[in-house]
């Protein structure tokens, strides 16, 4: 079958690999319909996630048609369409009971290489290095799918594949990002970043009743978006002196309610801060480029809440612990318990409340994955959104 591959920092080539077989008989086979490059993936491409090796399956967004199931399989028929969660749970440790499927106890099969890392590890995911387990992602034709009947979602036949792609992962996690906030009728919230998540947290937030939402990016596309399709007031960083006055500005000298921080580890910006943490991460003094934590931390509101859905990898720097201690600011973050929320989010599609698709700029067949993985990172043509279908 074709897949896409890491061959190193910033190169991705499609490859003749070996099927995907049956392992466990709580696993499924799906046959890929639609995938999709995630802004996460960009941090593999750029060789930032360790313990990435040559020739491993890109891809943790995806859907498609189940074709195989092991002999434990009760919920989910050959046949049936699903979506995929980028998380695998096992559904029966502490944590899946909990609902805190990202947490999973048992899916990581490099548990011990996680905890030399972080201290713990966290579930296993599809295609994102051996750090999580080292699982075949889904960009791809076909995807074995551990603890399958714990995550597959099934999906109605009259609803498209671009409708309901995103439940497995950007819509889901934008909207944990928003529910993280604990958005009260009237906040205000402000979201750093503008990419898939980022507009997914807008429209999240407008859901769970915010009353304004103010966007930060740089580029052009991503704001009109945001405006249009987000209804958010946006701000570009390079056309005001300072983000953080700006924001008191709009919010009578207060900040925000509620921050989110929708870009991560790859942040960018004007002020001096940005530069430090650029020469850092280049003489490999700091993993990571933390310049939209700091900004959020200064710019939001005493007692407010911070949230967290932008990845960050390893060590930060130079973060204003102080400031946030002193506000008495909350923080939650951590990648998404997608299980949690794909099936009500579905539900809230099967009533027109929103149609992701609007999120897709760009559609391509999986040979030209290489090509698209560089228009994204670039923001090439407006790329916004990248579907593959295989």
């Amino acid at each position: 079958m074709k897949a896409v591959t890491w061959q190193g920092t910033k190169k991705v080539s499609v490859e003749e690999v070996p099927e995907p077989k049956i392992i466990d008989d709580t696993d499924a086979i799906i046959k890929v319909s639609s995938t999709a490059i995630c802004g996460s993936d960009l941090h593999l491409y750029n060789g930032l996630i360790p313990t990435m090796e040559k020739g491993d399956i890109l891809g943790h967004e995806f859907m498609g048609e189940v074709v195989a199931v092991g002999k434990e399989i009760k919920r989910i028929k050959v046949g049936e369409r699903v979506v995929v969660p980028f998380n695998i749970a096992c559904g029966t440790c502490t944590f899946c009971d909990e609902m805190m499927f990202s947490l999973c106890h048992n899916s990581n099969p490099n548990a011990k290489l996680a905890e030399k890392a972080y201290g713990s590890s966290s579930a296993g995911l599809f295609g994102y290095s051996h750090l999580f387990g080292g699982f075949a992602g889904g960009q791809a034709e076909l995807v074995r799918v551990p603890f399958a009947d714990v995550s597959a979602l099934v999906v109605p036949p009259e609803i498209s594949d671009e409708q309901v792609l995103f439940l497995g992962d950007i819509f889901s996690t934008g909207y944990m990002a928003a529910e993280n906030c604990e958005i009260r009728s009237g906040d205000v919230v402000a979201v750093w970043g503008c990419g898939p998540v980022g507009q997914f947290a807008i429209r999240s937030a407008y859901m769970l009743g915010a009353s304004r939402v103010i966007a930060i990016d740089e580029v052009k596309e991503r704001l009109d978006m945001a405006a249009t399709q987000g209804k958010a007031e946006v701000i570009n960083y390079h056309e005001v002196d300072d983000v953080v006055e700006e924001l008191k500005r709009r919010t009578g000298g207060l900040g925000p309610h509620d921050c989110i921080d929708a870009v991560g580890m790859e942040a960018h910006g004007t002020s001096l801060d940005n530069l430090y943490d650029w020469a850092k991460v280049t003489m490999k003094l700091e993993t990571d480029r933390p310049h939209v934590l700091r900004q959020i931390i200064q710019a939001c509101r005493k007692g407010g809440n911070v949230s967290i859905p932008g990845v960050y990898g390893g060590v930060i720097d130079k973060i204003p612990f102080g400031a946030a201690f002193s506000k008495g600011l909350t923080f939650r973050m951590g990648q998404t318990h997608t299980q949690r929320y794909m099936e009500p989010l579905l539900k809230r599609i099967e009533g027109g409340e929103i149609d992701p698709s609007y999120i897709i700029t760009h559609r391509a067949p999986l040979s030209e994955a290489p090509a698209f993985y560089e228009k994204f990172l670039n923001k090439e043509e407006g790329c916004i959104k990248v579907v593959l279908k295989p």
